[in-house]
């Protein structure tokens, strides 16, 4: 009789296009999302956590075929509903809205945060499981929701230190509808067209507006030889989408007299003009100048599903991309108001609008930018130098926690001293408690400042650190203020 087969080990590792994250990514995400809905809440949106799973029918953008839903969703059938993870958090507030439309306020104003899950290719830095947080107002066509929506992404960017380094941009689908009408681009034989007009716009960082003119005209070759085929304008309508993109003056006055101008004769763009012009005043009104929030016409991402005031945030400091070359490091949020949020389910037209912010991105640009703190700083460390005394450390680490600080006592074999250090710097601890049997005696503890025995280690002199000793002989009731004093001087 044959042996049964056995069973490879499974591979220890996760599916393609996940990961895991580690305590300091964690850490630092959710002290960043703390700060980020303390602004949400201070503007008085309510938290919302609707459930991870919707059915296919309530995520509407996808439906199944025979076998699988389409591409974009993880969805598997259960009895004759196909259920799938929410791929986005706009879709759930859909649901959530028509579902309890009638206990909720109106307007309802709700923020949230947590995974989406995305059923596409992944590849560098693309993951089919990542963060969203996101704030919608529904339920009100007013601007004044717009205008709020944009101060306070302005606040959280200030709240996260990163004033001076971002700016939001404003733009409006309706005036590029009246751009596009003026310019003879309006119709249904005119989609491909505007596909490729807002493809061109949407280069104009990167290729300068000769290289925009190219694309809206025959088409543009670029250095390596290879050629796009362009939107085929004359002259005359690539001229006005032309003025359309270089709208942008020094303030939000002066931009939408320029863009009123431009769209001159079309219905729609003024409409668009007049909601741009009601959403800067009130920004001004607030005291958000142009050096926070402004508009700009040459926002184009996302004015294709957008029906009204489109945003994009940006940050603007300088980074290196992976071949080393500088970079902004661009775009971490965007929004817009979408108008047919509830109509699916209602068959109602509810207004709303709102902004997601890319919890990654936002997550890398404090780090690219040393804002993140002490977020990801590793606890202080209480280390055993005689097994039958834990209960003095164990009272050293509840005294260190009941001052708020972040502490643990050494729960591995302390027999060699050594690897209880060498444990203190893979927990990134910033301090080591020391008390042996002499200095449990005299009434001392040594306190080691672990941060700068590092610094020590990596060849400073110790001219430099003449007056900061890595390690202090204190008072045993000395603790907590010693280890805060130390603490302090890396808080900064």
């Amino acid at each position: 009789m044959s042996k049964p087969k056995k069973q490879p080990r499974p591979k220890a590792q996760p599916p393609k296009g996940f990961r895991d994250y580690f305590g300091e990514e964690v850490t630092a995400r959710a002290e960043m999302l703390r700060k980020v809905t303390g602004v949400y809440h201070q503007y008085g949106f309510d938290a919302l956590e609707s459930s991870a799973v919707e059915t296919v029918e309530a995520l509407g953008k996808f439906l199944p075929d025979v076998d699988r839903p389409n591409e974009g969703v993880f969805a598997w059938q259960e009895d004759e509903d196909w259920l799938a993870l929410r791929y986005d958090m706009t879709a759930p507030l859909a649901r959530v809205y028509a579902q309890f439309r009638n206990d909720l306020p109106n307007p309802y104003r709700r923020y949230t945060m947590g995974p989406v899950w995305r059923n596409e290719k992944p590849g560098p830095g693309r993951f089919r499981q990542f963060y969203q947080c996101d704030a919608d107002t529904v339920g009100t066509a007013s601007m004044a929701a717009d205008a709020e929506i944009c101060a306070m992404l302005s606040d959280v960017f200030e709240t996260l230190g990163l004033g001076g380094d971002y700016v939001v941009k404003i733009n409006n689908r309706k005036v590029l509808n009246g751009a596009m009408e003026v310019a003879g681009l309006a119709g249904d034989d005119k989609v491909n067209e505007r596909g490729i007009v807002l493809r061109a716009i949407d280069k104009l960082d990167r290729l300068g507006i000769e290289g925009v003119r190219q694309l809206l005209g025959e088409g543009r070759k670029d250095d390596s030889g290879d050629f796009t085929k362009g939107a085929g304008l004359a002259p005359e309508q690539a001229e006005v989408v032309i003025a359309f993109m270089q709208a942008r003056r020094d303030t939000g006055a002066a931009t939408v007299a320029r863009l009123r101008e431009v769209v001159t004769g079309s219905d729609v763009g003024t409409q668009g003009v007049d909601e741009l012009e009601q959403i800067a005043a009130l920004l001004d009104a607030g005291g958000y100048g142009a050096d926070r929030v402004m508009l700009d016409p040459a926002v184009v991402r996302g004015l294709g599903y957008y029906t009204g005031p489109v945003y994009e945030a940006e940050l603007t400091f300088e980074t290196v991309d992976e071949k080393g070359r500088p970079r902004q490091f661009g775009s971490v949020a965007g929004g817009g108001r979408y108008d047919d949020l509830v109509k699916r389910f209602t068959g109602q037209e509810v207004p709303a609008t709102g902004v997601s912010i890319g919890v990654d991105r936002l997550l890398a640009a404090l780090h690219a930018k040393g804002r993140l703190g002490n977020a990801a700083q590793g606890p202080v460390i209480v280390t055993v130098m005689d097994r039958d005394r834990m209960a003095d450390y164990q009272s050293m680490v509840a005294e260190l926690r009941n001052a708020g600080l972040r502490a643990e006592v050494y729960l591995g074999n302390p027999k060699n001293f050594g690897n209880q250090l060498k444990y203190a710097d893979k927990r990134a601890s910033p301090v080591a408690v020391i008390e042996g049997g002499d200095e449990k005696a005299s009434g001392v503890i040594q306190i080691k400042d672990l941060i700068l025995g590092a610094e020590l280690a990596q060849g400073a002199t110790l001219e430099e650190y003449k007056d900061r000793p890595s390690q202090y002989e204190v008072p045993r009731g000395d603790l907590v203020a010693k280890v805060r004093e130390i603490l302090a001087l890396y808080s900064q």
